[in-house]
């Protein structure tokens, strides 16, 4: 905040500077309201997995910025549900992402609707139910989680660009993972297929750039969503919804708060708005700093 000093010399002369005073203030709240407000005005944008979850928190996020949001998903009654609660700027499109037509068509969708599609975000991702040791791997649910976590995101990206490219301008965002940073936090499936994820960003961006397109992924911590729940369930059965709830933020390492489905909206955000203009081949990693360290925990001399 910023004070003037003046002398005053009379009383007319004070109220003109307070007045002076207030208007300036005024003048800069609104413009710092302004810079955060509508920051996604007249954009267009497709979101995959949009039904629920981060995707469903980043629609409504897109939406109170000012897009217009089509929610792409496989569920039809979820899908048609969210875009009823999220109001008149959002639409809804049944897409599975294992089948390239169904990417194809929701595209042409939004460009039918919208005549221009600003951002997409390829967001759908399956869990892998699959044991945890290499020797007991079930190929066949390898495929099944890679055609839907890393084709299936390939597809969005090449949909995307097809009537990016002409435009000369986009964001393409992708949800990866934590689980694609660091060993050990997921069964191998689901990891590997998050580092695929991170690797398509930087090779997509590579090309993408001179197109004046962006591209760039989201790296969450696991947060209870109906998908995570789902695994966590599978995982410990018979165990209370907010135990697993309270498992899930206890492995956070930043104290004092935990990670949100908001927090992803808000990154989403940020690499869809302008204000990460310059920003491509990034994955931004929400997770409180989790993957940042590990400590050696030194036991206590006797």
């Amino acid at each position: 905040m910023f004070r003037i000093r003046l002398s005053i010399a009379s009383g007319s002369t004070r109220k003109s500077v307070t007045n002076l005073t207030n208007s300036l203030t005024q003048s800069f709240f609104n413009r710092e309201l302004s810079s955060h407000a509508g920051r996604l005005e007249g954009k267009i944008a497709l979101i995959t997995g949009a039904a629920s979850g981060i995707g469903k928190a980043t629609a409504s996020k897109f939406i109170n910025n000012g897009a217009k949001v089509v929610i792409a998903d496989v569920k039809e009654k979820l899908g048609l549900e969210t875009a009823e609660q999220l109001g008149p700027n959002a639409t809804y499109v049944p897409c599975d992402v294992t089948k390239e037509s169904d990417v194809s068509d929701a595209v042409d969708y939004t460009i039918s609707l919208h005549k221009k599609l600003d951002i997409m975000y390829n967001n759908a991702g399956v869990a892998c139910n699959t044991p945890p040791s290499i020797v007991d791997l079930d190929l066949a649910v390898f495929d099944k989680v890679m055609n839907v976590n890393v084709r299936g995101v390939l597809v969005g990206i090449k949909h995307a660009s097809r009537v990016m490219i002409p435009r000369q301008s986009g964001s393409i965002l992708c949800t990866a993972s934590v689980t694609g940073l660091m060993g050990g936090l997921a069964q191998h499936t689901y990891s590997v297929s998050k580092v695929a994820i991170i690797g398509m960003v930087k090779s997509m961006a590579s090309e993408l750039c001179k197109y004046g397109i962006r591209v760039n992924c989201i790296s969450p911590f696991p947060i209870p969503t109906p998908f995570v729940m789902e695994e966590m369930s599978r995982l410990f059965p018979r165990t209370e919804e907010q135990k697993l709830e309270k498992m899930i933020f206890d492995t956070g390492a930043l104290e004092g708060t935990v990670c949100e489905t908001n927090d992803i909206a808000n990154a989403a955000l940020y690499l869809a708005s302008d204000d990460a203009k310059y920003v491509s081949g990034h994955n931004l990693v929400v997770d409180g700093g989790f993957t940042c360290f590990k400590c050696l925990n030194f036991p206590v001399p006797d």
